[in-house]
């Protein structure tokens, strides 16, 4: 069922014990909440483009601000005859913000928690256009910076962690276009998309922030009319499985943790940007950014195929 509408290019959901469900609404630069009766409350207003959000172990969100973009309709994936035209980011923004982890206290403030990382030889570099982040039971968190076009060039950026001194460094370079990142429940292995690539990357974690190994679990297979795909945000069950996001076709994908292909939750809209499940897991929440809306489906197992 259709949980809300009327949202402006809604990302990185997070489930909340009340029911409710927090979102980032990117092209309207603020997050809200969600409750289950379908109604909105506005819980901060971050400015440019608040992307991956996540909630620290102190209570306090962290927000992957982009910087912002212009909003409209465009064709996607690229300009020809027979692509689709949907809401979607069209352009710079007119006044950007730079780019940033921002922090969002109870009260709605929000705080500049960092403009810069450093590199594993030691540079300290501006961040590009965070793009989505997920949090340990350390009070650390993990951030992916998508990077972003400059002309005819792409500049290629990693995966960073920031401990609980909120101390950014780069622990993966280069990756392509970087997206979703999730632990596994045991909090040994990092997953993260790549949109792109459509690849889905496995990290062992020796410690916090700190990779041990690293394979290729997965690729997320094309679809839709164009046969395109892209993998978008991702998120983890306690069993293990690994749910993306899926652009193209629409809708998440699910692998095993072996990168299994286990089964598909369709969804009409190819911006599906990433999604979460409820506290018990039997709902997963879903967003759908080009039509604005959050998807809720309950015994999300049986309508992806899964026995």
């Amino acid at each position: 069922m259709i949980l809300a509408e009327g949202l402006a290019f809604p990302e990185s959901p997070i489930a909340e014990a009340d029911g409710s469900v927090v979102v980032s609404e990117i092209a309207a630069g603020r997050i809200t909440r969600v409750r289950p009766d379908g109604t909105t409350e506005r819980i901060a207003d971050t400015g440019g483009g608040p992307n991956g959000v996540a909630r620290l172990t102190d209570g306090r969100l962290v927000v992957c601000q982009n910087g912002g973009s212009t909003f409209g309709i465009g064709p996607w994936p690229y300009d020809f005859p027979g692509a689709a035209k949907l809401f979607r980011p069209i352009g710079p923004a007119a006044a950007p913000l730079t780019p940033q982890l921002q922090l969002v206290d109870a009260d709605g403030r929000v705080d500049t928690l960092t403009t810069e990382f450093t590199t594993r030889d030691g540079q300290r570099l501006p961040l590009i256009r965070p793009s989505d982040v997920c949090v340990d039971s350390s009070g650390g968190c993990y951030v992916t910076d998508g990077g972003t076009m400059r002309g005819r060039g792409r500049e290629m950026t990693g995966l960073l962690y920031a401990g609980p001194d909120g101390d950014l460094r780069e622990v993966i370079y280069p990756l392509e276009m970087p997206n979703g990142v999730a632990l596994s429940p045991d909090e040994s292995k990092l997953y993260v998309a790549e949109t792109r690539t459509r690849r889905i990357w496995e990290f062992g974690l020796n410690a916090p922030g700190v990779i041990g190994s690293a394979r290729g679990l997965a690729t997320v297979p094309s679809g839709g009319p164009l046969n395109v795909g892209g993998a978008d945000g991702l998120c983890v069950d306690s069993a293990g499985r690994i749910l993306v996001a899926t652009l193209g076709t629409g809708g998440v994908t699910v692998f095993s943790a072996d990168g299994d292909l286990l089964g598909a939750i369709p969804a009409d809209d190819p911006m599906t940007t990433n999604m979460t499940l409820s506290a018990d897991e039997s709902t997963l929440f879903v967003t759908l950014a080009s039509s604005g809306r959050i998807l809720a489906v309950e015994n999300w197992l049986a309508a992806a195929g899964i026995r």
